[in-house]
Order: C-alpha cells, then sequence, then structure tokens
C-alpha cells in the first residue's frame, strides 16, 4: 500500500486530479475516483450512525464494517490490488442472517424513518447502492475491478435495511417500536 499521509494539503490536486495509491493521476471525474468517494461517503454516514445509541452488538458489528469500507476503498484506490477479503462477505451474510432472523415478516413496504438510528441506517442503505452503483459501473470500464467490492456492497446495503428494522424495534430514543408503513392506495381500499 502507498505511503501514509504526513501532509494533508498538498495542493497537487488544485489542477483537478488526484492521486490513486499507486501513485497514478487521474482526474478527480475518474470513475475509480468517484467509486472510492461513494465508499467514504458511506463510512462517513456509519460513523454518524455510530453517534447514536445502539445495541452493543449492532456497535460491534458496524465498527467492523468500516473497517471493511477502509479497506474496499484501499482496494479501489490500487487498481489489480486485492484489500477486501472473502472474509467480510461471509460476515455480512452471517449478519444478515443472525439479524433478519429475528424479524417479523414483511406484509408491505415500509417507510425510511422511525427511530432516529434506523433513519440514519436507511440513509446509510441508499449511500450503499449508490456506491455500488459507481462500482459496478467502474468494473464495467475496467476489469482490475474485482467481483468482491461489488457483492460486499449489495450485501451491506440490504444488512442497512434490516439494521434500520432492527434499531426501529431497540427503541433506544423512546421514538421507534416498529416499521413505519407505507400507507398505499391500494392498503386504503382494502
Amino acid at each position: 500500500m502507498a505511503n501514509r499521509l504526513t501532509q494533508i494539503a498538498t495542493r497537487t490536486g488544485d489542477d483537478g486530479t488526484t492521486g490513486l495509491g499507486d501513485g497514478t493521476r487521474v482526474p478527480k471525474h475518474h470513475l475509480r475516483v468517484q467509486a472510492m468517494g461513494d465508499v467514504d461517503e458511506l463510512n462517513s454516514h456509519i460513523g454518524v450512525l455510530l453517534a447514536e445509541p445502539l445495541p452493543a452488538d449492532v456497535r460491534e458489528l458496524l465498527v467492523v464494517i468500516q473497517h471493511e469500507l477502509f479497506n474496499l476503498g484501499g482496494e479501489l484506490s490500487i487498481p489489480g490490488f486485492e484489500l477486501l477479503k472473502e472474509g467480510a462477505l461471509l460476515r455480512l451474510d452471517e449478519a444478515l442472517a443472525h439479524y433478519n432472523d429475528q424479524l417479523p415478516r414483511l406484509k408491505e413496504f415500509i417507510l425510511p424513518a422511525g427511530a432516529r438510528s434506523a433513519a440514519l441506517a436507511h440513509v446509510c442503505r441508499t449511500v450503499a447502492r449508490r456506491a455500488e452503483r459507481a462500482v459496478v459501473l467502474l468494473s464495467s470500464q475496467d476489469t482490475a475491478v474485482r467481483a468482491t467490492p461489488r457483492q460486499f456492497l449489495n450485501r451491506l446495503s440490504d444488512l442497512m435495511f434490516v439494521l434500520a428494522r432492527v434499531l426501529n424495534r431497540a427503541n433506544l430514543d423512546g421514538l421507534g417500536g416498529d416499521d413505519v408503513y407505507w400507507h398505499s392506495e391500494r392498503l386504503a381500499r382494502e
């Protein structure tokens, strides 16, 4: 991996380019940079979620996920490099099964609402989907992008949906308790 940053304001990006982990300079609008930025934004949103009251097991899982997202960003920053391991994907699959088993089956669409922590988890879900789309677009142009980052983001979005439901039920801030259901015209007629 490249050297650690010792100076933040280098001014090397003033020309509209940025350096990748392998030293290559690319335009800041490059698909790889966009994917890295979306992953970084997702990690930041998870950081905001971690500032909320959370069940200890959810907090522990989210901290691990933040580290995995940093690995994912590192992998994206160095074309052809592998940093995100298969074990990260397996952890998400296990977490999805564990938390989903605790929830009642959904019979209707839900809104991204409820407890503040649940609403923030829904924001993380949508940013994960955007990051996934950015990685899919990058991989359509660059065969050096492995499938694992795309799969990780896909599973993570699903997990954030499930965690939002878990957090609504945790009701740690007194605002949750259940999912917030969409009131469709069809439901109103029934």
